[in-house]
């Protein structure tokens, strides 16, 4: 087994054309995140742990730290807005970090999710309406953990955009980068309210390394927002359940969405195989959702759907994902196989 290392002999992540995986509540899980770091994304993130749930230290939540040894740089997203709630949640990943040897590598704190039972408690994007209180946690967030870096995930704003005011508030707040969703909380995920320009505006201002998030769903658009904004990186993260690769044709510069079918059931197995691993034999319920995505936009996929939805056994269902995603409906010729494989071990 590798030796682990030590945050001081891992190398300084270097802030240029980074690409992250979007922390998303349901779907990135350890299991999806060791399948989408086999594809070259830079930088992992978990799903969004509650601080309430971690000063309480309960199994389910601890599970949630869990990272894949290829995992590294890996992150944890924490949520709250209490300083005595988020000190005793951060002394928790401080103990849980000792005992794994410094595998959290990047704090987290979500000042951007828009679900009403978070933001209307004063968490999430409830704090873009109190930016003194956010910085103030943020900067208790530095103090106070032993993870390596810190950083923050915004929106413009939570009913209207303020995106410079905003800016200028985290040039006060002791974190090492700013990951931005192009969207205020009102907008939700609403694709025409999607506001690069308020991006780039953000990059002039914040002293900070500026991440972009929201609506980049292929190389294409990835290039165009690092082109429009001048932002150090990008985030993704719903195109990424449907298209865990994109990270892989990103770097490679792929103009093509396409992928042959056997990559795609190899890529499905695995992160299912993962998902029994993980969980059980409740991986395989789990796994539903992840199917869905998958499928999407294959022939037969609504069809497909209605038949993982009605089974709850993993042998049963390993057969079902085999059928589906079978060989015999390749789209590219056997060489590009190979090549893909040899970029993305």
């Amino acid at each position: 087994m590798p030796k682990i290392k030590t945050p001081q002999e891992q190398k300084d992540i270097i802030f240029e054309n980074l690409l992250f995986l979007a922390p998303l509540a349901g779907y990135t899980d350890l299991p999806f995140r060791k399948v989408v770091k086999r594809f070259g994304v830079d930088i992992t993130v978990s799903e969004m742990i509650s601080s309430h749930a971690l000063a309480f230290s309960s199994a389910k939540t601890l599970k949630m730290l869990a990272k894949s040894p290829n995992e590294t740089p890996f992150s944890v997203q924490i949520a709250g807005s209490k300083p005595e709630v988020l000190s005793k949640a951060i002394e928790v990943l401080n103990k849980q970090n000792e005992i794994n040897k410094n595998h959290i590598d990047i704090l987290d704190f979500n000042c951007g999710c828009p679900a009403p039972k978070v933001a209307n408690h004063g968490n999430g994007s409830g704090l873009l309406k109190n930016l003194d209180l956010l910085v103030k946690c943020l900067n208790l967030i530095r103090e106070r953990t032993n993870a390596r870096y810190t950083s923050v995930k915004v929106r413009l704003g939570f009913d209207k955009k303020i995106p410079l005011e905003i800016a200028n508030a985290l040039n006060d707040a002791n974190v090492d980068f700013v990951v931005v969703h192009a969207r205020t909380k009102a907008d939700a995920y609403k694709k025409e309210r999607i506001d690069y320009q308020a991006l780039e505006n953000m990059k002039q201002v914040l002293r900070h390394p500026l991440i972009a998030n929201g609506e980049i769903d292929s190389p294409k658009k990835a290039q165009e927002v690092l082109d429009f904004t001048g932002a150090n990186g990008v985030m993704i993260g719903r195109a990424a359940l449907k298209s865990p690769w994109i990270f892989w044709q990103i770097k490679q510069g792929k103009r093509s969405d396409e992928l042959p079918n056997v990559i795609k059931r190899e890529i499905v197995l695995e992160h299912f195989d993962a998902m029994i691993d993980f969980y059980g034999e409740r991986g395989a319920i789990m796994f539903r959702k992840n199917l869905h995505a998958y499928a999407k936009g294959e022939e037969g996929a609504s069809a497909f759907r209605n038949v993982a939805n009605n089974i709850s056994e993993p042998k049963s269902m390993r057969e079902a994902i085999e059928e589906f995603f079978d060989e015999s409906r390749i789209k590219a010729d056997f060489q590009a196989f190979v090549e893909l494989n040899k970029k993305s071990v």
